[in-house]
């Protein structure tokens, strides 16, 4: 089956995908160190198998130009993969037609300041604050791990105890846009208005 706006092959909905969820005979890992106290979240290689797969400092450079690199290196990890090719819910898909990549763009930019902008000691319950679904951005947010500070922290290697700059959510957001331009190339652009307010559901742990 697939889904009929993005032409990817969708995949059977895993029951609960996490960020420390993997697939090792699948080669599909885990780079989240869990609870790392004053360590960084980052796991060079996988927890569960020990597989090295990653250029992290290739990654750090948050290149844009190199964003094929990053998107082939995310999708390594079972958590990313997933939302890499997860069918979207029609909700999702008729929030994104209505607003176009325009709104879609301002949509993303807005919730990344808000949600994982500020340093993760200010933020409730981090780790929780990114829906399962209900919106492309969301799923745009896991797949390319801007949907917490702790994921941010492993991917990105942006310290989880500092609050995001202007050039560091812009980067954000056009990977996040980047995801949505492979996922949905036919989108209108529509009108870089603002949205209305986001209808959240609530925390959702990953």
């Amino acid at each position: 089956m697939t889904n009929a706006t993005s032409g990817w092959a969708s995949e059977d909905p895993l029951p609960k995908v996490t960020c420390s969820s993997h697939d090792s005979a699948k080669n599909l890992h885990s780079f989240l160190k869990q609870r790392p106290r004053t360590e960084s979240y980052r796991s060079e290689m996988c927890v569960a198998c020990g597989a090295e797969l990653i250029d992290w400092r290739r990654l750090d450079h948050h290149d844009l130009s190199d964003a094929a690199y990053t998107i082939e290196a995310l999708g390594h990890e079972l958590i990313r993969h997933h939302y890499w090719h997860a069918e979207f819910d029609q909700k999702a898909l008729d929030d994104a037609f209505k607003r176009g990549t325009l709104g879609l763009a301002l949509a993303a930019e807005k919730r990344l300041r808000k949600y994982v902008g500020p340093r993760r000691a200010d933020i409730f319950r981090d780790g929780t604050q990114t829906p399962r679904g209900g919106k492309v951005v969301f799923y745009a947010q896991h797949a390319t791990a801007t949907c917490c500070r702790r994921c941010i922290e492993a991917w990105h290697g942006i310290d989880r105890n500092q609050p995001l700059g202007d050039v560091e959510l812009e980067y954000m957001t056009k990977l996040v846009m980047a995801y949505i331009a492979m996922r949905l190339p036919y989108l209108p652009a529509g009108e870089a208005e603002e949205s209305e307010a986001d209808n959240r559901k609530g925390p959702v742990d990953v």
